[in-house]
């Protein structure tokens, strides 16, 4: 994730400078991955620019940090304002944004009982995740030895900073061989997610993908293409995806805050249908960012337009 250094950051209730938007060498969170987060995109759209699924963004975010029983010293509300000063403060129309809630520097015990809890807010532009190029021709994965860690281990219902190691492995191996992005498979042999998406595939003209039964992270972007997918007339079906589900797919595709919505053209060296974006892929996709675009009203419960 390389991005340039933006002006202000939000934290802890002001505006600072981004260069001022430090934490303590004892903060907890550095030294246990004690905090939760999101990813949001705000897209510039024909009627203003709109954060995308806001409300079921921070309500992930809650719901993390009531798993982790973190306090979040705010509101929904005032993260909601909080997020449209620093969008404003920026001068930016779209952008990428990451509310951040983690334990501060108070005490290096396990227990964070004596740490504050803090809140901060950046906001950076960031380009497609998988690149322009993959979201047109689709991408190559692999799917890596490392496994998905099972919910009974660490909660994969929560966005929590710590958890985002087993990413990192994943998605390290993958770049080292060669590969865009990783599939981590959990331990019972199924497909879980990639390293910061979920998974859709296509076979005979319906859609597949699974849930939490797969210890994977149920992502914002993967609830709005489930809908939007049945809007469009096609049957969605969940269930644990195997891996012959995965190789002997007509379509297969991320979805993602970050990746939106990416086809993958082949996976470990086979070819993925024809080894381009599928049809039903593209006929998402395009609802998506119209969507994303504000040219579909019928979809305006889903933007959060900033004034």
């Amino acid at each position: 994730m390389a991005f340039e250094e933006t002006r202000f950051v939000w934290k802890d209730g002001e505006i600072i400078k981004w260069r001022d938007a430090t934490i303590h060498l004892a903060s907890h969170a550095l030294h246990y991955g004690s905090g939760v987060f999101e990813g949001v995109r705000c897209y510039h759209t024909v009627r203003g620019s709109a954060i995308f699924r806001l409300s079921a963004h921070l309500e992930r975010l809650y719901h993390s940090a009531n798993i982790y029983g973190i306090e979040i010293p705010y509101t929904p509300r005032q993260i909601e304002e909080a997020i449209a000063s620093v969008i404003k403060a920026n001068n930016f129309t779209g952008c990428y944004i990451r509310p951040i809630v983690y334990y501060g520097y108070g005490s290096l015990s396990v227990n964070p009982k004596n740490c504050p809890v803090e809140v901060a807010i950046l906001t950076w532009p960031w380009a497609a995740y998988l690149g322009e190029q993959g979201l047109v021709e689709g991408v190559r994965v692999t799917i890596c030895s490392w496994v998905k860690f099972h919910s009974s281990m660490i909660p994969a219902t929560a966005k929590a900073c710590g958890q985002y190691l087993n990413s990192i492995l994943a998605v390290r191996q993958a770049h080292d061989n060669g590969f865009d992005e990783a599939i981590l498979l959990n331990r019972d042999g199924y497909v879980a997610e990639g390293s910061g998406e979920n998974i859709f595939i296509v076979k005979n003209g319906e859609i597949y993908t699974n849930d939490e039964n797969s210890d994977v992270l149920l992502g914002v972007t993967r609830e709005s293409v489930i809908q939007l997918a049945e809007d469009l007339g096609y049957k969605v079906n969940i269930k644990l995806l195997s891996v012959g589900d995965l190789l002997n797919a007509d379509e297969a595709f991320f979805t993602g805050t970050a990746a939106e919505v990416t086809p993958i053209r082949e996976v470990d060296g086979k070819v993925i249908g024809h080894g381009r974006r599928g049809p039903i892929t593209e006929s998402i996709q395009r609802v998506f960012f119209d969507i994303v675009a504000g040219k579909l009203e019928k979809y305006d419960e889903w933007l959060h337009f900033i004034s």
